[in-house]
């Protein structure tokens, strides 16, 4: 188990905009050590900032890169263009192309020594591709906690840096200035609900520090320059949270956070506001949007913040902006015709230019893909009825005439359409590709089948609504799918299908994913990767995609792993562990429908259940468990308990069925909501399980009051519902061992470290086998590799305990031997 653990990191890569090169990024240990994790972590605003850094903490970064020609793929080692001029230890962050392919910009900061000296902020470099020189810009040390720079042009970026570089931050007071006090006597009748968030500011020093670690200065500044008098400042410093340089790069949107600020929601509800600059002029041409603090946004789903939001720029313009605004007050319970309005702006027509609507929409507006003022996708969805619906529209002109295009439920996967294929145009932005006079698009999908994924490319005609399918994923035992656009870039013009290329991934599961590039026409390809298998060990693992019926006639499917060189007719039944995390629906023909592919490559992650195929336990990875509510009147959760145990029963069935587990030696796990799922299962379906593995779960529904998960409803609406799936209030029943797991700096929102501790002191109470493990410095996800080896020598010590034994007994002898021959 170690040595997959241990396994290198696959390199990362990325196609140039010319589509001529490859920028291979090597990576780190996945799993760093664990004085990593317990380097100083400020929890401010729903954020963890690394205060060293003025960065998020704990980001993840590179340590190599080099460009090579795409002629010389796959890339050996030595080959190609290392990037130089960079500091010993270097951490690579923030990695991209300039749009027209020529440098390669990053943030770049030191790894301490062992006497813990080195240059741990972030600094912008920017090297060119000819000769891999990575050169630090003029710039004092980048503020990174929401934006670190983007691109303006081929030369200029814009960049976010500290506003005061080595100025201290705001000490805590010696004395308290007084109470904290959060006042609502003055909102009679106004709701202020929020789901249970963590890290949220706790009093006026937290907002000092805040202020201090988020506050940044925008400066420009040239590839080219040499001193700090070439950087040129834009605005004052704020707390801004996105800059994006409009197409043609003469303008800017900013967007910032101020105060008041919130103790109750995070930073992302701040009051904020968007700005429209011109960067040639350096100035403020128009405020986009003021929105106040927005502690009072509804619960449910499709919830939204009043005032414009989503403010971006058309891609397929030089400059001109859209965003949409709610007509319903962001409360979904609001009937209101339309819903949502997208409207456009043309800064280019002076400063007193007003907006234009571009169209409307009666469900909540999701998205814009745009091509030209002939053509442009619209997206817009219903979380209660699980709709979607995606129209075509011609910008053109205000208001846009629009056209249906899909109109379909988002859980079915059997009907998806596709997404279409996007190119970057001449301003290096995305858009559609369009054929034909842009009668016809592109659009790529997964093909989902009752036989597994099958990806595809259709030519889709948007005249006849007719569809041609131009290429699909090869026969097994490999899957293949569509990753990119290759025939794009500067100066190329996509006209018909004989002018694409592809970047296509094929893998099976005994071969990792690899790169190719495909001609869509001719299928003539060329592999440019050729990474190695990254746990040899495992490379004849025995995988099956398993279907097989709850009770009430839902299709059920799960994936079946099984240790190489395993027969069950020869070796007998294993332990078997099963791995899950339920999921909601509307519709019985979508819970029942196959997800996935049997061809896939199996990725195994560092805690994944999959490692104990070389403990030689069978694993059941992902069996479902569907959560089905029908209907207007009917709620999945409604029916939770009696539908998770029917299911687990299901699965069980279908294992023992096989001759791969037997009863009594089959044990359940799950991380977040997959360790709620397991507290229950132990809770109503005793003995069924050997035992349970619980990792960073929620017990306790009445903790997290204002919803959790899918479920849109309140404690105070749904009573009944809370207690009966909470395995806190159900810790009476529970008879078979249970292990828990939390990370004692969880951030997930509701599943903080108390569900945890306080669940464990319930089960000691009434004399469950239990253990509880608590992880230093650990999240809602384990990183650290002294933590990664302690939680799976946890849950092998425990499965060997309480679910092997039970094996072993009457057959462990057989299986020793077998598996000795292999």
């Amino acid at each position: 188990m170690a040595s997959i653990v241990d396994a290198p990191p696959t390199p990362s890569i990325s196609i140039s905009p010319r589509r001529d090169r490859v920028l291979v990024l090597d990576r780190p240990p996945s799993n760093p050590p664990i004085e990593d994790l317990s380097r100083e972590e400020l929890k401010l605003g729903g954020l963890r900032i690394d205060p060293r850094r003025h960065a998020r903490a704990r980001l993840g970064h590179y340590v190599q890169a080099r460009v090579v020609s795409l002629d010389d793929c796959p890339p050996k080692e030595g080959v190609g263009v290392a990037f130089t001029d960079l500091p010993p230890r270097a951490k690579l962050n923030f990695v991209s192309w300039s749009p027209d392919g020529t440098h390669v910009a990053l943030a770049v900061s030191q790894e301490p020594d062992a006497h813990g000296q080195g240059d741990e902020t972030m600094h912008l470099h920017v090297a060119a591709v000819e000769d891999g020189v990575a050169r630090k810009l003029p710039l004092t040390n980048l503020a990174c906690v929401f934006e670190e720079y983007k691109w303006i042009d081929n030369q200029t970026l814009l960049a976010a840096v500290v506003s005061k570089p080595g100025t201290e931050p705001p000490e805590r007071p010696r004395r308290p200035q007084g109470p904290r006090v959060d006042d609502w006597s003055q909102e009679e009748g106004r709701k202020a609900q929020a789901r249970t968030y963590q890290d949220l500011l706790k009093d006026a020093h937290d907002e000092d520090l805040f202020e201090h670690f988020c506050t940044a200065q925008l400066v420009t500044v040239n590839v080219d320059a040499t001193n700090s008098s070439q950087v040129k400042p834009l605005g004052e410093p704020k707390i801004y949270v996105r800059c994006d340089p409009s197409p043609d790069g003469k303008y800017a949107i900013l967007e910032y956070i101020q105060k008041p600020f919130s103790y109750l929601v995070p930073c992302g509800r701040f009051p904020k506001t968007t700005e429209l600059w011109s960067l040639e002029e350096g100035k403020l041409l128009k405020t986009i949007a003021d929105l106040p603090l927005a502690e009072d946004i509804p619960v449910a789903f499709n919830s939204t913040r009043k005032g414009p939001r989503s403010v971006y720029w058309r891609t397929d313009k030089y400059a001109e902006l859209y965003w949409v605004e709610t007509q319903d007050g962001g409360d979904p319970a609001v009937e209101v015709s339309p819903r949502d309005i997208v409207y456009t702006l043309n800064p280019s027509l002076g400063e007193d230019s007003e907006p234009k609507i571009l169209a409307t929409f009666d469900l909540r507006f999701s998205g814009m893909l745009w091509g030209t003022d002939n053509l442009a996708m619209a997206y817009e969805s219903w979380w209660k009825t699980r709709r979607s619906v995606s129209w075509t529209l011609c910008p053109g002109t205000c208001p846009a005439e629009k056209k249906v295009l899909f109109d379909r439920s988002f859980e079915d996967s059997y009907s998806d359409p596709g997404a279409p294929i996007m190119r970057r145009n001449e301003m290096g932005m995305y858009v559609l590709v369009a054929l034909e006079n842009s009668t016809k698009l592109l659009l790529e999908g997964q093909g989902a089948s009752p036989e597994g994924d099958c990806p595809f490319l259709d030519l889709y005609d948007l005249s006849t609504n007719e569809k041609e399918r131009i290429w699909q994923s090869q026969t097994p035992p490999y899957l293949e799918s569509l990753e990119a656009l290759l025939s794009d870039g500067p100066g190329k013009v996509i006209e018909k299908l004989e002018d694409i290329s592809m970047l296509k991934v094929r893998e099976s599961p005994a071969d990792p994913p690899q790169f190719y590039v495909h001609s869509l026409m001719d299928s003539a390809e060329r592999q440019i990767t050729d990474f190695p298998h990254p746990y040899p060990s495992l490379k004849e693992l025995q995988k099956e995609i398993v279907r097989y019926k709850r009770d009430d006639g839902v299709d059920l499917q799960g994936t079946l792993y099984l240790p190489p060189g395993y027969d069950a007719a020869r070796d007998g039944p294993l332990p078997c562990l099963f791995w899950a995390y339920p999921r909601e629906f509307k519709s019985k023909d979508a819970a029942g429908q196959m997800r996935g592919s049997p061809y896939r490559f199996t990725g195994i992650g560092a805690t994944s259940p999959i490692l104990f195929l070389a403990r030689k336990f069978a694993v059941f990875d992902g069996p479902t468990f569907p959560i089905i509510g029908e209907g207007d009147e009917m709620e999945p959760n409604d029916t939770y308990v009696e539908q998770l145990t029917a299911s687990a029963r299901a699965a069980v069935d279908e294992v023992v069925r096989r001759g791969v587990a037997k009863r009594g030696a089959i044990a359940v796990g799950g991380h977040s909501y997959g360790a709620f799922m397991t507290a229950n299962l132990l809770a109503h379906c005793p003995g069924l399980f050997a035992c349970g593995i619980a990792r960073s779960g929620a017990y306790n529904r009445t903790l997290t009051p204002f919803g959790f998960q899918s479920e849109e409803r309140t404690l105070w609406q749904a009573p009944e519902t809370y207690m009966t799936m909470s395995p806190f209030m159900n810790v009476e029943k529970i008879k078979d061992p249970l292990l828990l797991i939390h990370g004692e700096d969880d951030n997930n929102s509701g599943t903080f470290p108390m569900q945890s501790e306080r669940f464990y002191s319930a089960l000691k109470g009434h004399g469950v086998p239990s253990r509880l493990v608590i992880l230093p410095h650990e999240s809602h996800g384990y990183r650290a590799r002294e933590s990664v080896m302690h939680v799976l020598w946890e849950m092998d010590t425990w499965l060997q305990k309480y679910c092997a034994a039970e094996v072993e007994g009457s057959n462990g002898q057989k299986q020793e031997d077998a598996f000795a021959k292999q």
